[in-house]
């Protein structure tokens, strides 16, 4: 049984240092890690904070992703697949998203198994791009509250990008040209629909 949140910061903190720091991470010596090791530090260890802040749109009160479709490529009756506002430096990045105000463990277990094999269409469609290694697909949900998968697509022979650091390089690149993404972002949804059906939102 998981600790309650006091015991759980009780022992981490008892691996700690005196200022609360955790020891560097063994990944900071990986050769994908992007930042340089030397003088990095941890942040000192938070005191758990209870209860929780509600996430964004909790609810479906003022949910920005059941209110606003913009930067929509693909959508089926329920899902769509849209652009992020700003491009990173991804040669593409997109969201997942959910029509109706759902969290992820909220599918039910036929919607569930239609995610499942959309994720892997999806992915199929970013990795048949022209020089595009990988599509790393991940899931948060601490920011809001309805359902959204990331898409990072990899560029071939950028072996510095390997893996879950993938998502700090979108940040740390300079952006890709607005044009370049948006081309790309609907070749994926063509793509997408030839073999899952949908429909593309823009340019055919």
């Amino acid at each position: 049984m998981p600790l309650a949140p006091d015991e759980y910061h009780a022992r981490a903190l008892a691996a700690a240092d005196q200022d609360g720091r955790l020891p560097r991470s063994p990944m900071t010596d990986w050769d994908i890690f992007p930042f340089e090791a030397e003088g990095l530090t941890v942040r000192p260890l938070a005191a758990p904070v209870l209860p929780e802040s509600p996430r964004a749109g909790a609810g479906g009160v003022d949910c920005r992703s059941c209110q606003d479709d913009r930067g929509t490529v693909w959508r089926d009756e329920r899902w769509r697949l849209r652009r992020f506002d700003k491009p990173g430096g991804a040669p593409l990045s997109l969201l997942l998203v959910s029509r109706a105000h759902v969290d992820f463990t909220d599918l039910p277990d036929d919607r569930a198994s239609e995610l499942g094999v959309l994720l892997v269409h999806v992915a199929r469609a970013i990795e048949a791009l022209p020089h595009i290694a990988r599509a790393h697909v991940s899931k948060w949900g601490d920011g809001a509250e309805h359902l959204h998968l990331f898409f990072y697509a990899r560029p071939a022979g950028m072996r510095q990008m390997l893996g879950a650091f993938m998502q700090l390089w979108d940040d740390l690149l300079p952006p890709v040209p607005v044009a370049e993404r948006d081309a790309d972002a609907w070749a994926v949804a063509r793509t997408l629909r030839a073999p899952y059906g949908g429909e593309v939102v823009g340019p055919l």
